[in-house]
């Protein structure tokens, strides 16, 4: 019997699986896919690993915030496999007030941009301590209330308002090259000034919006403007999480209902289900398969995290706690969807 290349077995001696690189019926080398240059005449063990396993699992890591009384420039971090109460991460660098800020992460690296100010710093997801300055912001009084994902390499923001003094909208997007120290860039513009948007990623294509603004998206490697998306029919403010194929925008506080979109796809936002309870200026973030979504104010600040699985329509679950009533937090993951 004649093996073609690429055929695959279980070795019950070794209890590994096994690609055959040719025989003596075959003759040359292939190239295939995820494999590289295969020689002819024997059977090769499969390297695998994944995600989980190389960072210790999705950890969702949760920066600054408003509440009278809690300090506004502690992060703090959950496990996501599982259920339970935040936990200490550190402290920014540069103090002062970090609430509204944007959040985008690589694997290993976190990054937390602009609130009330036009600092970028960074953390190492896996670890726990103080963030590290990383660069600024451009437009620093631009650098609230935006709208923020990433993939593996770029953090996009979008939008946003101007702090002093009037409060104007803005219609900019920035992005930031996580791997490299520096400030932002000028990636394009929107379609419309708007504030208070969430926005949601796969690892070539952001979309972002709001009730007002609609939703549009951008295609990471490709700078420039951003195009028409579809709509959604409620005024999500901040929070919005995704795996590679759908993203979830959560309700607020007039309306419990999150929406969900299908990221390659132009279309309306569907329903998706409802929180546990309705409240806005929440965050959100998580691995490819379970989104959570934290904090928020109903208009009382609150300390409730909710879940979901991203692949399945429903409402959300409790999770857990945060240590204290937190609002307008941004947050980030090394499992999430832009991955």
């Amino acid at each position: 019997m004649t093996i073609k290349p690429g055929a695959l077995r279980f070795n019950t001696d070794s209890m590994k699986l096994e690609i055959f690189r040719g025989g003596a019926n075959y003759s040359g080398s292939a190239s295939m896919t995820g494999i590289g240059t295969l020689a002819a005449g024997q059977w090769e063990e499969i390297q695998a690993t994944s995600p989980e396993v190389q960072t210790g699992g999705t950890r969702m890591v949760m920066g600054g915030g408003l509440n009278p009384g809690a300090g506004a420039d502690h992060i703090i971090y959950i496990n996501t496999s599982s259920t339970g109460t935040s936990q200490n991460f550190g402290d920014f660098a540069a103090g002062s007030i970090t609430h509204s800020m944007q959040a985008g992460s690589s694997r290993t690296r976190g990054i937390f941009a602009g609130g009330y100010r036009n600092n970028i710093e960074f953390i190492t997801i896996s670890s726990t301590g103080n963030a590290t300055n990383f660069g600024d912001k451009i437009n620093w009084i631009a650098n609230t209330s935006q709208g923020y994902c990433s993939n593996s390499t770029r953090m996009l923001t979008f939008n946003g308002y101007n702090s002093n003094p009037s409060y104007a909208a803005r219609n900019e997007i920035q992005k930031i090259e996580m791997s490299t120290l520096g400030n932002s860039q000028d990636f394009g513009d929107t379609q419309n000034s708007e504030y208070f948007l969430s926005a949601v990623a796969s690892p070539t294509r952001a979309v972002f919006g709001s009730q007002n603004a609609g939703l549009q998206y951008v295609t990471f490697a490709t700078q420039g403007n951003s195009s028409s998306f579809g709509s959604i029919s409620s005024g999500v403010k901040y929070s919005a999480h995704s795996s590679a194929v759908r993203g979830v925008f959560s309700g607020n506080a007039s309306d419990a209902t999150c929406f969900y979109v299908t990221i390659a796809t132009l279309g309306d936002a569907q329903d998706f289900g409802d929180l546990t309870q309705a409240r806005h200026y929440n965050c959100a973030s998580g691995s490819c398969t379970r989104g959570v979504i934290a904090g928020g104010t109903t208009p009382a600040y609150q300390n409730t995290m909710d879940y979901y699985q991203i692949a399945t329509t429903g409402d959300l679950v409790d999770f857990g706690d945060l240590q204290e009533g937190r609002a307008r937090q941004a947050a980030l993951s090394n499992g999430h969807g832009g991955l």
